[in-house]
């Protein structure tokens, strides 16, 4: 494919993806980090580098909005100052505060407290250093074992998520193509520089190279080398869209949570109107529909159920 002036899109080639970027990747890096270190919405957990924090912070942020994020994360250290505070926590008490923070999948409570107490058991509570070491963590990715030794150890890779896509994309006519877009965040980023860079290229595209561009209005420091700034073409890889949430299993297994992390051990009958005020024991959604639920929750170690005097209890597992 060529472009307006006959010239090949760098797309459509087939070497070297580092041959997209500018000569001078210094001037890039450089103006960059300027346009970060000047002026960056303000975050708590990037004042920070305590390994405990910033793992907490990851997790909270997988798919819920940075303002949430935000009151729930303070809360939460209150709550549980250490790692060593939140490996010795009841689990249901942990969960539950998940819960009622709407932070979406309950799995990633579960997950976090147990590397917690994988860290403090492990490791004397002292965090590895390492992505590779991190990403045994319990729950720990890649993509947050990397974001954990960059902000908190300057130790880490290049970030790559949706939004550095997205600028690569943009800014350099980087293939849509995952090891593209690894080779070319790797060859941008400075030495020994993960902490900040990985912090301004991730600003980048949450401020000026959102889904909608705001070049101009936020003062993107690419300006100069963008290929989509020239041409226009703003076009980006699409981005996965979640499944509707309202009234989605997800929803309701939330709704399972917080109702046993409120009430305690509930029999199904009085768990099910707390759940969907429609619950009705024989009808479509019912006893066996709430079931279904629930071994959900108990197949996740979320969850236990007994049988007591003829009735099927549930009660959050401790």
């Amino acid at each position: 494919m060529t472009d307006a002036d006959g010239d090949v899109d760098a797309r459509e080639g087939g070497g070297d993806p580092r041959d997209c970027l500018p000569e001078d990747v210094a001037a890039v890096q450089d103006a960059l980090v300027s346009w970060y270190e000047d002026d960056h919405r303000s975050f708590p957990w990037r004042e920070t580098e305590d390994a405990y924090e910033i793992l907490v912070s990851e997790v909270m942020s997988q798919q819920t909005q940075l303002g949430r994020v935000e009151t729930a994360w303070h809360e939460f250290l209150e709550e549980w100052p250490t790692v060593h505070d939140l490996a010795g926590a009841p689990r249901s008490e942990v969960v539950g505060f998940w819960t009622g923070h709407s932070l979406g999948y309950n799995n990633r409570a579960r997950y976090l407290h147990e590397a917690a107490q994988q860290v403090v058991e492990e490791y004397d509570g002292d965090f590895p250093e390492e992505p590779d070491e991190l990403e045994e963590l319990m729950g720990v990715g890649p993509y947050t074992a990397n974001a954990v030794a960059s902000f908190a150890f300057n130790n880490g890779n290049a970030v790559v998520d949706t939004n550095v896509k997205r600028v690569l994309y943009r800014a350099f006519s980087v293939p849509d193509d995952d090891d593209a877009f690894e080779t070319v965040a790797g060859a941008l980023m400075p030495d020994g520089e993960s902490r900040v860079w990985n912090n301004a290229v991730m600003e980048l595209g949450g401020v000026a190279c959102e889904k909608t561009p705001k070049c101009d209005e936020a003062g993107c420091p690419w300006r100069r080398w963008c290929d989509a700034y020239e041409s226009g073409d703003f076009t980006a890889p699409d981005v996965p869209t979640q499944p509707e949430f309202e009234g989605s299993r997800r929803q309701m297994r939330g709704r399972v949570v917080k109702a046993l992390s409120k009430h305690g051990e509930l029999p199904l009958d009085k768990l099910g109107p707390r759940v969907r005020v429609d619950y009705a024991p024989s009808g479509e959604y019912g006893r066996d529909w709430l079931r279904e639920l629930v071994e959900d929750l108990v197949d996740d170690g979320l969850a236990d159920v007994a049988e007591r005097d003829g009735e099927t209890v549930v009660e959050l597992r401790a």
